[in-house]
């Protein structure tokens, strides 16, 4: 199939997909593109730079080649609490089995089991579980002296060799960067991600401490997969960039009845706030092995939708399955057939951003009643920052938003945005060029015809950041087409 610098998604709602062992060569990553995904994201909990370097280049070929900026984001592997090891390399438990968890690093055995992790021990106190393999087996700790812990499984399981450990009931004294995120977090900025995610956020502060390290070279993206991240939830969707609704974690350390509850608390706090949100893991979880999804699973993606999230993402269904661009189709027709619903719009509407007194919430105040008005075939949203463009879009507004910034890596980060088609354009000095740039471009990537209006918002003066305060409607015409 041929490429075309028009092509455009049918779609508000975004897909992102991660690249790994099945969707690992240029031909398969073009087939992802052209089947609905809008951003990559590379798992660094697998493979090395060198892998990371040769799919970052390959994305980037893809996107001189389709003329169209393309995101990705790089997610970062985060302490990984696991277990030492055992004796044979694995353990039957019994219910009720006691045993003790120490820093000894020798073999552990039946009584005793190594967890070279001091700050769990610091954190945790009698009363408190530990969930061993993804909650697999549950352990009840007894008591603590902050050196080691005497535990009591709650199940019968099976616990073995370098199994990862979750501590749900508590805040753990440490970075959530470790060496080797470092490590990556320089690498992948070399390269230029677009986004950083971060794993097992616990506060606010873990979010500053990545900020003081990326600038303004990416945007910041906190995972949502801990207890005690929904605790501080408001606080730290405003010292982030986005937010993931990171299921996996999130359901082995709470009951799997308040994810739901949760994951429409987490988009709404986001929306209110205007800052993008995805909804990740297991989304089409069977596609990894199977040509279609279960019910269930289109049922779960059509909720994210009707919420109004920014983004959906495939995990193992595009990284590892036997299936990735089949499961890439699934999601897009997903995606379009719920937003057709007119009640879709109607409960996406129910959550508004929250708004300020000054001159730039009033223009995105604006932007919704005169789409209701009148019908524009378009948005454009002339940014320098990208601001001009998130206020836009998270007004949810009816017509497609042509976001148009002279800066390559704003229109790469503005590609994860609900409703956004995110292109680099020239600078702009006078209102003149505004108009004539809008409507030339809004006909060349599909948007409109002769006749149609659009809407324009911009800022004056042209390039400042936080300067939006314009709002004016343009019709294309026939010079427009011909151009």
């Amino acid at each position: 199939m041929k490429l075309d610098a028009i092509l455009h998604r049918h779609r508000s709602t975004k897909i992102v997909a991660t690249l790994g062992p099945s969707s690992k060569d240029a031909d398969m990553i073009r087939q992802l593109f052209l089947a609905g995904v809008d951003v990559f994201r590379m798992n660094f909990s697998h493979g090395t730079h060198a892998d990371h370097q040769i799919r970052y280049d390959m994305i980037r070929a893809l996107e001189r080649e389709i003329g169209r900026p393309i995101g990705i984001l790089m997610d970062l592997q985060g302490p990984k609490l696991r277990l030492g090891q055992i004796s044979g390399g694995k353990m039957n438990l019994e219910i009720g089995q006691k045993l003790r968890l120490d820093m000894n690093p020798a073999i552990g055995t039946h009584e005793r089991v190594p967890l070279l992790h001091p700050e769990i021990f610091a954190a945790v106190k009698a009363g408190e579980d530990l969930l061993i393999d993804d909650g697999k087996v549950r352990l009840r700790i007894l008591s603590c002296d902050g050196e080691s812990a005497e535990v009591e499984a709650l199940n019968a399981g099976v616990i073995s060799d370098r199994k990862g450990v979750n501590v749900p009931g508590a805040i753990l004294p440490l970075s959530p960067l470790t060496a080797k995120d470092r490590q990556d977090l320089e690498f992948g900025l070399s390269l230029g991600m677009d986004w950083i995610a971060l794993s097992f956020v616990q506060r606010p502060e873990d979010m500053l401490e990545l900020k003081n390290i990326v600038g303004n070279r990416a945007a910041i993206m906190a995972k949502l997969e801990k207890p005690s991240a929904i605790d501080s939830l408001e606080a730290i969707v405003a010292a982030s960039d986005g937010v993931m609704v990171a299921r996996g974690d999130l359901g082995v350390e709470l009951p799997p009845e308040e994810v739901p509850v949760l994951q429409k608390r987490i988009i709404r706090v986001a929306r209110e706030a205007g800052k993008p949100v995805i909804v990740a893991t297991q989304m089409l979880e069977s596609m990894i092995a199977s040509p279609v999804p279960t019910r269930a699973e289109v049922s779960d993606v059509a909720t994210a939708v009707y919420d109004g999230t920014d983004a959906v993402m495939l995990s193992g269904e595009s990284a590892a399955g036997a299936y990735p661009a089949e499961a890439v189709q699934m999601m897009d027709r997903i995606l379009q057939t719920i937003e057709k619903d007119p009640l879709q719009r109607i409960t996406m509407n129910a959550v508004h951003s929250r708004r300020r007194s000054d001159a730039r919430d009033a223009i995105s105040a604006a932007i919704r009643t005169v789409a209701e008005t009148l019908p524009v075939a378009a948005t454009v949203a002339y940014t320098s920052s990208g601001s001009t463009t998130l206020r836009v879009a998270h007004e949810r507004p009816p017509a497609p938003t042509l976001s148009m910034t002279p800066s390559l890596p704003i229109a790469r980060r503005l590609s994860l945005v609900w409703g956004v088609h995110s292109i680099q354009a020239q600078d702009v000095t006078s209102m003149e060029e505004i108009v004539n740039n809008a409507t030339q471009t809004a006909v060349k990537h599909g948007f409109g015809s002769p006749g149609d209006a659009l809407l324009i918002v911009a800022g004056q003066p042209f390039g400042v950041t936080g300067s939006t305060n314009l709002l004016r409607i343009a019709y294309i015409t026939e010079d427009d087409k011909a151009r």
